[in-house]
């Protein structure tokens, strides 16, 4: 028989250590900021710890019932500055090559499990989101930013390809194979006007209402069929790599379990009885 407790956890009173971590009960949004206020000149850059923190998190989150969205967003007016010069960069120059492909491969991993995990992933950015910072707003599933937000792929400028961490298969489908090109070829800062015209960003705020607004957003997710929006992000992502009748077919499989789900029949009873639906995530 199959017990649904069976490998589920909770993220109630998670502390983390390199990141910040907020869950609001009511709404059962999950916040995670991004901050480094002991250096705020270096505008939150990620370390060798935080990478694998948010790892092992969003690899926690995939199995945690009461998280039902994700806010990614940074500290101090900045969201992330990448790599950190000299905690990351300059270690990695004395590592011989099976250290670089594990730490390559981490990074990676980082992706693949947000990508892998069921909660929809905002992504609030202001300021600066460079190198592996503008891929983590990549990988989130919706990105909200400000006029002010300089996004840049980074990685040309120190000598390194684009294709880190997913960019090359991730950017072309967000924003189209040559402008994606440009941004990963250059290097150069991407303004949030730019950034929301080409549709990396899906929106737009004020810089002090940017993480409210997302805030916002990811509680309206929350409160909505969230087994059937993990389902969604699921075969968003699957379909990539499936042709048109594989997809018609996977997503014949992927509603027809979502029909068997008891949010599909109170959406069913709500609209007989002329009331709001109440989603419950089973």
């Amino acid at each position: 028989m199959h017990d649904p407790a069976i490998n589920r956890t909770s993220l109630t009173g998670y502390a983390a250590q390199h990141v910040g971590f907020v869950l609001d009960p009511a709404t059962r949004v999950a916040t995670l900021t991004l901050n480094r206020l002991d250096r705020p000149e270096r505008k939150n850059p990620l370390t060798f710890a935080a990478y694998a923190e948010l790892r092992d998190l969003f690899r926690a989150l995939a199995y945690a019932d009461d998280v039902k969205a994700v806010v990614l967003t940074g500290a101090g007016e900045n969201f992330c500055s990448g790599g950190d010069v000299h905690e990351i960069i300059g270690p990695l120059t004395q590592l011989d090559m099976p250290g670089l492909l594990a730490f390559t491969r981490m990074t990676g991993d980082l992706v693949k499990a947000m990508r892998a995990c069921g909660q929809p992933i905002i992504a609030a950015v202001d300021g600066v989101c460079a190198g592996a910072g503008a891929i983590l707003a990549l990988a989130s599933d919706i990105r909200y930013a400000t006029a002010r937000s300089r996004t840049a792929f980074l990685f040309a400028r120190v000598g390194l390809a684009g294709c880190d961490m997913g960019a090359c298969a991730l950017l072309p489908r967000v924003i189209g194979q040559g402008r994606a090109t440009e941004l990963l070829y250059t290097g150069r800062s991407m303004d949030g006007e730019e950034g929301e015209r080409w549709g990396f960003f899906n929106r737009l705020c004020a810089p002090g209402q940017v993480l409210e607004q997302a805030q916002l957003f990811a509680a309206q997710l929350a409160a909505g069929p969230t087994f059937a929006h993990g389902m969604t992000k699921k075969m968003l992502h699957q379909e990539w790599n499936m042709g048109v009748d594989e997809a018609i077919e996977a997503e014949a499989q992927a509603q027809a379990i979502c029909m068997m789900a008891q949010d599909f029949q109170r959406a069913y009873q709500a609209f007989v009885n002329k009331e709001p639906p109440r989603f419950e995530g089973n």
